[in-house]
C-alpha cells in the first residue's frame, strides 16, 4: 500500500468490495485523505524551496545599511577642517582616517595650488572623484587598501604623503601615484554631501585613476624623500 494510501479495516474493505452508498462514501473519505496528504507534502516542499531561495539571496545581496559598502555618514563638514597639503596633520587638518569606511578622507583648503587650470583641471577633478565644497574647498575619499597587492597604506608625516609598509607604494596626499610597484593611483570611493553631512559611498570605488603624467598630475609631489 502506498505512503499516499490510508490503511482501510476489514470491515470497510468489505464494503467496497461490495458496492452501494456505503461504498462510494469510504472511498470518497479515503481520496480525501490522499488529497490532504499529498498538498501537506507540496506545502512542506514550498515552504523549504521558498527558504533555501531567501537565504541565497541574503547571502547574494545582504543588507549592508550602515555597514562598510554602503552609504555612510562619517561626520559634519565642520569635523574635518581643510588644510594646504604642507600643512596637514593626521585627524586634525586635511587628512582624516575614517575607519568605518575604510577610507582616508581629504580636505584640500581653498587655495591649494594645482598644476592644471580651466576646464584640464575640472576634467581631471571630476575623473579623480573629487567634489567640490561651497567654500571652494575640494575633497576626496582614498581607499585605505594599496592597489598593489592590498596592504593598508598610511599616512607619513614625515614626508606629507601615502605609504605602504609592505612594499613602499608611494602616493601623494590626493591619492595619485608617485612611486614604488602600484599599478595605478589609489582607489577611491563617490563621496557628497546631505545638507551638513559627509557621505561616503562605499559601495561605489572608482579603481581607474592610472599613473600620472605632465598633463594630468593634479598636486606636486612633495620635497621630503619618503623611505
Amino acid at each position: 500500500m502506498g505512503i499516499n494510501t490510508p490503511p482501510i479495516s476489514p470491515q470497510q474493505y468489505e464494503v467496497l468490495h461490495g458496492g452501494g452508498a456505503e461504498a462510494a462514501e469510504i472511498a470518497k473519505q479515503r481520496l480525501s485523505r490522499r488529497r490532504f496528504l499529498r498538498r501537506s507534502m507540496l506545502a512542506v516542499f514550498g515552504l523549504s524551496a521558498t527558504a533555501s531561495v531567501a537565504g541565497s539571496l541574503y547571502f547574494m545581496y545582504p543588507n549592508l545599511a550602515g555597514q562598510f559598502g554602503a552609504d555612510l555618514t562619517v561626520g559634519k563638514i565642520t569635523d574635518f577642517p581643510g588644510a594646504q597639503p604642507k600643512d596637514f596633520a593626521l585627524g586634525q587638518a586635511g587628512v582624516f582616517y575614517i575607519q568605518a569606511a575604510k577610507t582616508y578622507l581629504v580636505h584640500l583648503a581653498p587655495g591649494t595650488q594645482f598644476l592644471l587650470s580651466g576646464s584640464d583641471l575640472a576634467d581631471q577633478l571630476s575623473s579623480e572623484s573629487f567634489v567640490k565644497g561651497v567654500d571652494g574647498s575640494h575633497w576626496v575619499a582614498l581607499y585605505q587598501r594599496c592597489v598593489h597587492l592590498g596592504c593598508t597604506y598610511a599616512y607619513r608625516a614625515d614626508c606629507a604623503s601615502f605609504k605602504c609598509p609592505c612594499h613602499g607604494s608611494h602616493y601623494n596626499v590626493d591619492g595619485e601615484y608617485l612611486d614604488g610597484p602600484a599599478p595605478r593611483s589609489a582607489d577611491r570611493f563617490a563621496m557628497s554631501f546631505s545638507g551638513i553631512d559627509v557621505i561616503v559611498s562605499t559601495g561605489t570605488i572608482n579603481n581607474t585613476v592610472p599613473h600620472p603624467d605632465a598633463s594630468t598630475r593634479l598636486l606636486a609631489p612633495p620635497p621630503e624623500v619618503c623611505v
